[in-house]
This record gives C-alpha cells, structure tokens and sequence, in this order.
C-alpha cells in the first residue's frame, strides 16, 4: 500500500511539474490570442488598411504601434521597477538591423502583412495570408536557418553595438527617456487624429 501512495505521489508531482513548465506557454497562447483579436478590431488585419499605410493614406497602423509602444514602454518598465521581470537584452548590430529592416520591408511591401498581422489575418481565414503569408514564413525560416552558419560571423556581425538601450547609451535612469518618449507619443497620436489622417 505504501508503494502505491509513493508512485501515486510521484506521478502526481510529474505531473504538476509538468503542468508548470506549460503554463508560460498557455499565458503566452492566451495573450496571442487577445493581441489577434484587438490588431483585427483596429483593422490591422486588413491589407487595405496596411496598403493605405504604406501608400502614406491611412494611418491606423501607425496609430496601433505608437499605442502599442507607449504602452508596452511603460508596462515592461514599470514591472521591472517592480522586481517582476528581468529584462534579457540581446545584442544588436547594424548588420542585423540593416537586413531585418530590408526583409521585413521588401515582405511587408508585398505582400501587405508583418509577422503579426499575417497571424491575425490567417485567423480570420484570408486566403491571401494563408497560401502566400504562411508559405513565405516557413520558408523564409528555412531559408534563414540554412543560410544562418555563413551570415553569424559575417554581415550580421558587422556594427555590433552589444547589449545597450537608450538610457543605457546616455547613461541616464530609463523614466528620464521614456517620460519625454511618451509625451512625444502622446502628441503625435494627437496631432494625427486632429488632421484627420
């Protein structure tokens, strides 16, 4: 009997172990889900309205991603003023940022979808997202990953700037950049509402 309640125990402790280590990845899902349904409700979703965005006609996009700046700026530092989270910072270069802006323009061009508007659009069953977007993200994921060896210690390396942020450039307490930051935000989404664009 004893020998029952211990394997008992110990399958019960696997499993909450299990159920842990899984619980980011449903908190993670959940916020997906949430963040699809607002960029579809701001009409992010629609490749007329990215279209319109680019074409310099519509900006709702840009209305999206400054709230979504302002607002992300306060949360991630606020929470870890608070101690909640710990900020991971990966090193950037010019490199990176030169083809990660070439490739994610020249796609965003094209096909009128980002990486998370494609997903947004993808569940609301536009055919266009899901035979052109979706083939275009698994292969350019292979692609990348072929290619990766060759491109880690060459181009990608090139104007490694490390580790750094703003503040952290400037050597100031981040509240100092990103008070002013959402201030400037703030007026902008402002200004845009008011011309009516």
């Amino acid at each position: 009997m004893k020998t029952k309640n211990t394997v008992s125990e110990t399958l019960q402790n696997r499993m909450d172990v299990a159920v842990a280590s899984r619980s980011p990845l449903f908190f993670g899902l959940g916020i997906g889900i949430i963040f699809g349904f607002l960029l579809h409700k701001g009409g992010a979703t629609n490749y007329d309205v990215i279209v319109g965005q680019l074409l310099l006609t519509d900006f709702t996009v840009v209305k999206i991603m400054l709230s979504a700046i302002a607002t992300g700026m306060i949360g991630v530092y606020f929470m870890k003023s608070q101690g909640w989270i710990k900020l991971s910072l990966k090193k950037g270069s010019v490199g990176k940022n030169v083809i990660g802006a070439l490739i994610f323009g020249v796609g965003f061009a094209i096909l009128g979808y980002c990486p998370g508007t494609i997903a947004g659009a993808i569940g609301n069953g536009y055919l266009d997202a899901i035979v052109g977007g979706l083939a275009g993200i698994i292969l350019g994921t292979w692609f990348f990953a072929l290619m990766y060896p060759v491109l880690k210690d060459g181009i990608l390396n090139k104007g490694d700037f490390g580790e750094i942020t703003i503040p952290g450039l400037l050597k100031v307490n981040n509240w100092v950049v990103i008070v002013p930051l959402v201030a400037l935000i703030a007026l902008l989404l402002y200004w845009i509402e008011k011309a009516g664009i």
